[in-house]
């Protein structure tokens, strides 16, 4: 089974993903829409197709991906039906199964932080996600958006620490650099939430807690509402269409040596080898410009920014180092070529050589 820990520095947001890599399917887990293309491009990498996005709850801090990854993948959005939101496929309750491959998340209903908020538990128990409802040595807050610190006490009692004691348990939010607890853990040390304390004790401190609201409250909820779908008037770009690109984890686009070699719109192709490996066995490709990976920086201002540009190296590596060179000069039309002169010549692309 795969499964990934995504992280949002903005809203402290952890992402989600369970796969069945034999399968070929995964589940994406309150993805956050800044993040969706590096979502996207991991899910390529790891060679898995997602069946549905999950949110645990209607977020206050974060908009959801949830429709970008819908129509990038094609796939389901699953929320709770308690949440009122509109717009997606599924709307799931108490008990309730989604599959993925030949393993499945099992839904428990655990409202409090708000009245849609769910906990998703593996079909072994080995791990549960518990979103907004239980932190690590804490628990969501119940001071605005249907919040209610009883039916938080109880769900977290009777739904979460229930579990088998070495269950993981895996949080939407962390503020603090923690990445996981277990059942056993919290029931003994979370200081809101521990088998010591009484429903009145956990109620009287969360009445006490005194937290501004989030800062993204206004624009967050009424867009998750509608699963992430963007006002009709905003236009949001699905990447740059001047090739046929690929996103990557690493945060660039990468282009294929067939989409080069069919690519018949301008572009600069940048060699940054060593002079003596651009006419080497290799050979380069023709029409490229060799400028050396060390000296790019300093002679960016020779490349035009109106056209879009393609790096090239023997493997890939060095001109990915050059992808991010060149953004931060502010080329933003920029596109490594995946493989290098390795891939290209190995795929029987021209090559010309000095």
């Amino acid at each position: 089974m795969i499964f990934r820990q995504l992280f949002d520095q903005t809203s402290s947001t952890y992402t989600y993903v369970l796969g069945d890599a034999a399968a070929g399917e995964a589940l994406i887990v309150d993805p956050v829409l800044e993040n969706w293309q590096r979502d996207a491009a991991l899910l390529r990498e790891l060679r898995v197709a997602p069946v549905a996005t999950l949110e645990t709850h209607v977020h206050a801090d974060h908009v959801t991906s949830a429709w970008w990854l819908k129509r990038e993948f094609g796939c389901e959005i699953a929320v709770s039906a308690a949440g009122g939101v509109d717009g997606a496929d599924r709307l799931l309750r108490h008990d309730d199964r989604i599959a993925f491959g030949s393993r499945h998340v099992h839904v428990r209903a655990t409202p409090g932080h708000t009245h849609g908020c769910i906990t998703l538990v593996l079909d072994d128990a080995s791990l549960a996600l518990t979103g907004d409802c239980l932190l690590i040595r804490g628990t969501g807050r119940t001071d605005f958006q249907q919040g209610d610190a009883r039916a938080m006490f109880r769900s977290i009692r009777d739904q979460i620490l229930t579990l088998p004691a070495d269950c993981l348990l895996y949080p939407a939010h962390d503020y603090r650099g923690l990445t996981a607890t277990s059942v056993g853990e919290e029931r003994r040390l979370n200081p809101r939430i521990a088998d010591a304390v009484g429903e009145d004790d956990f109620v009287g401190y969360m009445s006490n807690l005194n937290l501004p609201h989030p800062k993204l409250l206004e624009i967050a909820v009424p867009a998750n509402l509608r699963v992430g779908r963007p006002d009709p008037a905003i236009e949001r770009e699905r990447g740059p269409d001047w090739a046929p690109l690929r996103f990557t984890v690493a945060g660039i686009w990468e282009i294929e040596p067939a989409g080069l070699a069919e690519l018949r719109s301008p572009v600069q192709i940048v060699d940054v080898r060593a002079a003596a490996e651009f006419a080497g066995p290799l050979g380069h490709i023709r029409g490229a410009t060799l400028i050396p990976l060390e000296q790019l920086a300093k002679r960016v201002d020779e490349l035009s920014r109106e056209v879009p540009v393609v790096t090239v190296c023997r493997s890939g590596a060095r001109s990915a180092q050059a992808v991010v060179l060149l953004q931060k000069a502010g080329l933003r039309q920029a596109a490594n070529l995946a493989g290098g002169m390795l891939r290209w010549t190995a795929e029987h692309h021209p090559v010309a050589a000095t």
